[in-house]
């Protein structure tokens, strides 16, 4: 593969016309792009994910749109108990899921039974989600993601064509402290393991798409490392997805990645590894979460393992970094959307 463009300077994704813009398709190392999409019904989607992780216990909260319906899912995971609960909501034609142009803006859903805020602050994000009804039990959740000064993230422009195209933007090992309250329990994410991670996707999509993505965040041995790992949708595009983040500094990785694993048994190990070998992992699931829809238009059907990621990884400064029991997913994801 050769080597993608580093992008310096703020840019628009879209021309006025809708088209890619050309001079978009790259990465960066901070959000640079305006993601002035239009027209294209029923094509846009539009979303912001966040998951905020420790070794104990997993939330995540997403606003979806997709031109023609809207979705709001939580969900959350007690990886001791082995227990999961998930609710989605659907809003015809994205009704109050209003999303921006940009990644550092607010995002607020709000409606009679749930409330979602993802404010941003000085010093990151605050994070909020009330739920009357969570799987039976009211739920509510607070949540401080720091943003470090100087940090990076993964900003990547992946083109299929001049009418069909994604950018990205990836963010992983924030800090973030704060609770999940379910009923009478409250679970608090705190500590040097309590990370978030951001996944905001501005594009025109093909109706039929496969992916894999995954994700880790966690210190190892004094080091802040943070996992973004794709694979699939990105094939032929002359992009990836693929980057590692050490104590800040995001290491971009421009070939593709090699994912094996058995999707008749999702539970076995996976390995993921890059054809020069400075990427070497091995995830292994403890936890499965299926995600199904055949609704209207919608088909898709993930399954999203949470596991601990071993092996190793290499900067682009050559300095090989050991993996061990790195807290993350990883998830093979068909859609027909």
């Amino acid at each position: 593969m050769k080597q993608e463009v580093e992008l310096t300077s703020p840019i628009d994704l879209c021309l006025p016309n809708g088209r890619l813009n050309p001079a978009a398709v790259g990465w960066s190392r901070t959000p640079l792009h305006r993601c002035n999409l239009n027209g294209r019904w029923p094509r846009k989607k539009r979303w912001n994910y966040w998951a905020i992780t420790t070794d104990t216990h997993l939330f995540s909260v997403t606003v979806t749109n997709l031109d023609y319906a809207g979705l709001v899912f939580v969900y959350f995971a007690d990886f001791a108990a082995r227990q999961l609960a998930e609710v989605t909501q659907i809003l015809p034609f994205g009704v109050g899921c209003d999303l921006p142009e940009q990644v550092a803006a607010d995002v607020v859903y709000s409606s009679k039974k749930t409330q979602v805020a993802m404010k941003q602050t000085g010093r990151g994000v605050d994070l909020s989600v009330v739920m009357a009804d969570f799987a039976g039990r009211p739920l509510t959740a607070q949540f401080t993601i720091t943003l470090p000064p100087a940090h990076e993230t993964l900003n990547v422009v992946v083109p299929w064509d001049e009418r069909t195209f994604q950018f990205t933007s990836k963010q992983n090992t924030l800090p973030a402290e704060g609770s999940v309250t379910l009923g009478g329990e409250e679970i608090h994410f705190t500590g040097p393991q309590s990370f978030a991670c951001l996944d905001y996707g501005r594009g025109i999509w093909p109706r039929d798409c496969r992916w894999n993505w995954g994700s880790a965040s966690g210190m190892e041995n004094g080091r802040t490392v943070g996992l973004n790992l794709g694979g699939q949708w990105t094939d032929g595009t002359g992009s990836t997805e693929n980057g590692v983040c050490v104590d800040g500094r995001l290491h971009k990785i421009s070939e593709t990645l090699t994912w094996q694993y058995d999707k008749t048994a999702f539970m076995r190990p996976w390995r993921i590894t890059d054809p020069s070998g400075a990427l070497d992992l091995t995830f292994t699931p403890f936890m499965e979460r299926v995600a199904a829809s055949n609704l209207w238009l919608v088909r898709s059907e993930v399954h999203q393992m949470f596991g601990h990621y071993s092996g190793h990884i290499t900067t682009a400064a050559g300095e090989t970094i050991p993996v061990q029991q790195l807290v993350g997913w990883a998830e093979d994801h068909v859609a027909r959307w």
